[in-house]
C-alpha cells in the first residue's frame, strides 16, 4: 500500500526522510492525499479533500488548522509538543536578558556614535549610565503554563539563580516529574502576577487564555516588571500592556508577535516570531510529526493528537486491523463486536480510548474482513471514520 502525503509548507528533509519512498508519495501538489503535513499555512482557507485521514502540524500550535471540523470527520490532527521546547526556552532567556540589561537600546546608541577612536571612547563612557539594568538572580519569574516549554523555562531560570513560581492547573504527571522541585506553586493567576517581577506565558490560545495578560493582572505586578510573550499574540492584551508601559508601571514587554501599535514602542522589544526558528527545532518537529503520522497511517496508532486520545496497540502478525473514530457514546464497542461476530470473525485484541466527546477504537481480528462487515460497522450511528489496515507482515 502506498500513501500520498500533501505538504503545504517546506517541511524539513529530516522529517520527510522518515516517510520511505517505497511506501510514500510526498509532494506539494498531489491528488487525493491520505494525509497533510503543514507548518504555518492557513488551512481554514483550504478545501481539505475527503480522502485526508490525518493532518500533521510540524510544530506545537494548531490555530491554523480547523480542528473542530476535522474532529467531526474523524480526522486526527497531530502536532509536535516539546520538539521546539529548547529553541523557545533559549529565546525566552534571551528576551529576559535583552530587557533586563537594556541591550537593544545600548546597541542602537553605539551604532549612532561618530568621531575618532578617542571621541568614541569618551561617548561610550559618558553614555553607558543611560543603560543601567538589573541582574536576574534573586528576581522572581512567573511561568504561566507548565507544559514542555514552560517546564524548560522554569528549570533554566532556577539554574540562573532566579526564584520561580508556576501556575498550571492541568499539569501532567510527566511534566511534574520533569519540573525542578525548587519551582514554587502559585494558587491562581492573580497570585502569580502579584508575586512575579517577570512573567512569561506558555499556554495555547483558546477562549480561556485570550487576553490572559490584561489590565487587571498587570496592575498586580510590581512596578517596573517585565512581560514576555512567546506563546501566541492574543494571549496578551496589547492595549493594556501599552497603557501600563505609558503609565510607567510595566517596565518592558518582549513579544514574538509584533503589531502596528507595539512594533515601534520604545519599551517594547518585538521580534519576528522567532520562537521555533532554529534548524534543530524545525528538524525535531518534522521528525516527530512524520513518525507519528506514519504510525497512524500504517498501524492506526495515535500519539500526540490534539483532538483524539492516545491509542497505541502493538500489531501481531497475521491480523487485520480496524481503526474506528467514533462519538463517545455507550455500547459502541458492543455494536462493533456484534458486527464482527456476525461474520464469524475472532477478535484477537481490542483497544478503546476516549477523550471528551470523541473516542477511538482499534480492533485486531484473525484474517481478512468481508466488505459486508466493513459496511455494517461503518454504518453504525456515531462512527465518524473507519479504516481497514491489512496485515503489516
Amino acid at each position: 500500500m502506498t500513501f500520498k502525503v500533501l505538504t503545504l509548507n517546506n517541511i524539513a528533509l529530516a522529517g520527510l526522510e522518515r516517510l520511505p519512498r517505497d511506501r510514500y508519495e510526498v509532494a506539494s501538489e498531489i491528488g487525493h492525499p491520505d494525509a497533510v503535513l503543514v507548518r504555518s499555512a492557513d488551512m481554514h482557507k483550504t478545501d481539505i479533500p475527503a480522502s485526508v485521514k490525518a493532518i500533521g502540524r510540524a510544530g506545537a500550535g494548531v490555530n491554523n488548522i480547523p480542528v473542530a471540523d476535522m474532529s467531526k470527520r474523524g480526522v486526527p490532527v497531530f502536532n509536535a509538543p516539546g520538539a521546539n521546547a529548547n529553541a523557545v526556552k533559549e529565546l525566552v532567556i534571551g528576551g529576559m536578558l535583552l530587557a533586563a540589561r537594556n541591550l537593544c537600546e545600548a546597541w542602537d546608541y553605539v551604532r549612532t556614535l561618530e568621531g575618532d577612536e578617542e571621541e568614541l571612547h569618551r561617548a561610550v563612557e559618558s553614555g553607558k549610565k543611560r543603560f543601567v539594568g538589573m541582574e536576574l538572580p534573586g528576581r522572581t519569574l512567573g511561568v504561566v503554563g507548565l507544559g514542555a516549554i514552560g517546564v524548560e523555562v522554569a528549570n533554566a531560570a532556577l539554574a540562573l539563580g532566579m526564584q520561580v513560581v508556576g501556575f498550571d492547573p492541568k499539569i501532567t504527571v510527566e511534566r511534574a516529574w520533569q519540573l525542578d522541585s525548587g519551582v514554587r506553586q502559585a494558587v491562581s493567576l492573580d497570585d502569580l502576577f502579584s508575586r512575579a517581577q517577570i512573567v512569561t506565558v506558555h499556554v495555547p490560545l483558546g477562549d480561556a487564555t485570550r487576553a490572559l495578560v490584561n489590565a487587571d493582572r498587570l496592575a498586580l505586578m510590581k512596578p517596573g516588571g517585565i512581560v514576555l510573550n512567546f506563546a501566541r499574540g492574543p494571549i496578551v492584551d496589547d492595549a493594556a500592556v501599552l497603557a501600563s508601559l505609558d503609565a510607567g508601571r510595566l517596565g518592558r514587554y518582549v513579544t514574538d508577535f509584533p503589531g502596528t501599535a507595539t512594533k515601534s514602542h520604545p519599551k517594547v522589544i518585538a521580534l519576528p516570531h522567532l520562537g521555533a526558528s532554529t534548524r534543530e527545532a524545525e528538524e525535531n518537529c518534522a521528525i516527530m510529526v512524520a513518525q507519528n503520522l506514519r504510525d497512524f497511517l500504517e498501524n492506526g496508532n495515535i500519539r500526540h493528537s490534539v483532538n483524539f486520545p492516545e491509542a497505541l496497540l502493538p500489531r501481531m502478525e497475521g491480523n487485520t486491523r480496524i481503526a474506528i473514530a467514533n462519538a463517545n457514546v455507550p455500547n459502541m464497542v458492543g455494536q462493533i463486536s456484534t458486527a464482527l461476530a456476525s461474520g464469524g470473525l475472532n477478535i484477537s485484541d481490542l483497544l478503546n480510548k476516549s477523550r471528551g466527546e470523541l473516542a477511538y477504537t482499534l480492533v485486531d481480528v484473525d484474517g481478512p474482513i468481508p466488505d459486508a462487515i466493513v459496511e455494517r460497522i461503518a454504518s453504525i450511528e456515531g462512527v465518524l471514520s473507519m479504516r481497514v489496515i491489512p496485515d503489516a507482515a
